[in-house]
């Protein structure tokens, strides 16, 4: 089963030992706490729910692990931009505290509705606007995201995949200095690829 792998992903990618590496200690029970649902899902969607609750548990990672300029709030706007395949899970999130910030999750549906977020997770039948997002966002202190073939080459600052059904995610350092973030080194350890 693949919600099993999904599971084994959790473990060994951003198990306990990678969260205490990277001195995380809220973040596992997020985690265990989504996966810990999959036994009431229904099976037929079992595999995608998996994938996209370990996924919203790599956002809140993401999240934690970046360093916005001062200028950028107190509060941590995540917008899925196009049709949302986190569900309710992304919900579970809203006021959680993120380096001092409070996190809230918006749904937004037009590239123009994006320069109030600070994170912006495009979804796969959206990629088709990526570069017009990209062009809108360039130079803004958002952390783009994205789990499609090709995004961090494209300019996406992080973007997840699978690999041997396991959560893996790649970054683009150069994207996330021209949008004045900084990842954390300990972020960039755990990515497949980093591109300079």
């Amino acid at each position: 089963m693949l919600a099993a792998r999904y599971h084994d992903a959790v473990s060994s990618r951003w198990g306990w030992g990678a969260m205490r590496a990277l001195g995380m200690k809220a973040a596992p029970r997020v985690l265990v706490g989504t996966l810990a649902l999959l036994c009431c899902a229904p099976q037929a969607d079992a595999d995608n729910l998996a994938e996209y609750r370990v996924k919203a548990g790599f956002l809140v990672n993401f999240a934690a692990f970046t360093e916005w300029p001062t200028e950028a709030g107190s509060t941590l706007n995540l917008c899925v931009y196009g049709p949302d395949p986190f569900g309710e899970d992304l919900d579970k999130l809203q006021s959680r505290s993120i380096g001092g910030r409070s996190l809230t999750v918006t749904r937004v549906n037009s590239v123009d509705k994006l320069e109030s977020c600070q994170i912006v997770f495009i979804t796969r039948q959206m990629i088709d606007n990526l570069l017009r997002v990209l062009d809108t966002l360039s130079g803004k202190p958002v952390l783009t995201v994205a789990d499609s073939p090709g995004a961090m080459r494209q300019g996406v600052i992080l973007n997840m995949g699978t690999k041997q059904s396991k959560v893996t995610f790649e970054a683009n350092l150069a994207a996330a200095r021209g949008n004045g973030l900084q990842l954390s080194s300990k972020l960039l350890g755990l990515a497949t690829e980093v591109r300079q």
